[in-house]
């Protein structure tokens, strides 16, 4: 993943643009009739969520975060009293989507009291992974059986459907998806907050949660580890892996 980091900070800049220009062209298109009331009163809370979640609904899938990842797998074949091993080096990037278009209304709980919004996001999901074929390496020989038959052809195709398969498993591994979960729960948070700040509305507190996410102790959002902070951690694991 030692590419995340890049691609994080091109990504999440990008996608929180989108859907904010999105949701505040939205929101002034939708308000129209209510334009009134915006300019001499104060804006009603639940109508700029409703007028928000429409256009973020229209952007159809955000991608909050981007990862890269190499998978090294090997596979042998044994014949005729003959082996052959090829082991192929596979580089691969994954995309972590949320489907907006899941976020219903019912998602969406306004807390007059407080002036807080929570809103339930729905999982996300992994796309790809886009390999790079470019940047594979095979190595390995069969000698003999190789000669007598399509075994390097054989181990290659194999080698590269156990790729695909690792690379998806490492993108579903604990430290990436927390990452790309903290980066949807922060695009969603300020895609719905600053509409409703342009209405006039302050001191609002948006928490963006996922049904998996415990119910009983909210506070856990402050408690996540930062990118910086889950980088450090993955790589003072390898390390810790390499000298034992």
């Amino acid at each position: 993943m030692e590419n995340a980091a890049t691609k994080r900070k091109l990504t999440m800049p990008l996608a929180i643009a989108a859907v904010v220009v999105a949701l505040l062209v939205g929101f002034l298109v939708g308000g129209v009739a209510d334009i009134g009331k915006r300019l001499f009163g104060t804006a009603d809370p639940e109508s700029v969520v409703t007028s928000s979640l429409q256009s973020m609904r229209a952007q159809n899938r955000l991608v909050p975060f981007v990862a890269r990842f190499v998978s090294v797998t090997s596979s042998r074949q044994e014949k005729f009293g003959l082996a052959a091993e090829r082991t192929l080096i596979l580089p691969g990037t994954v995309r972590y989507e949320l489907d907006l278009a899941k976020i219903e209304r019912d998602d969406l709980d306004w807390d007059a009291a407080t002036k807080t919004l929570t809103v339930r996001l729905p999982e996300i999901e992994i796309a790809g992974p886009e390999v790079d074929l470019k940047a594979a390496r095979e190595y390995g020989s069969g000698g003999i059986l190789s000669a007598l038959s399509d075994a390097d052809n054989a181990l290659d195709d194999a080698n590269r459907g156990l790729a695909v398969v690792d690379l998806r498993k490492q993108a579903a591994a604990a430290t990436p998806m927390r990452l790309a979960r903290e980066a949807a729960r922060q695009a969603v948070e300020r895609s719905f907050a600053m509409p409703l700040s342009a209405a006039g509305i302050g001191d609002v507190k948006v928490v963006a949660r996922f049904a998996s996410d415990p119910n009983d102790d909210p506070s856990y959002l402050d408690r996540s580890a930062t990118y910086n902070e889950a980088i450090e951690e993955a790589r003072r694991r390898r390390a810790g892996e390499k000298t034992q």
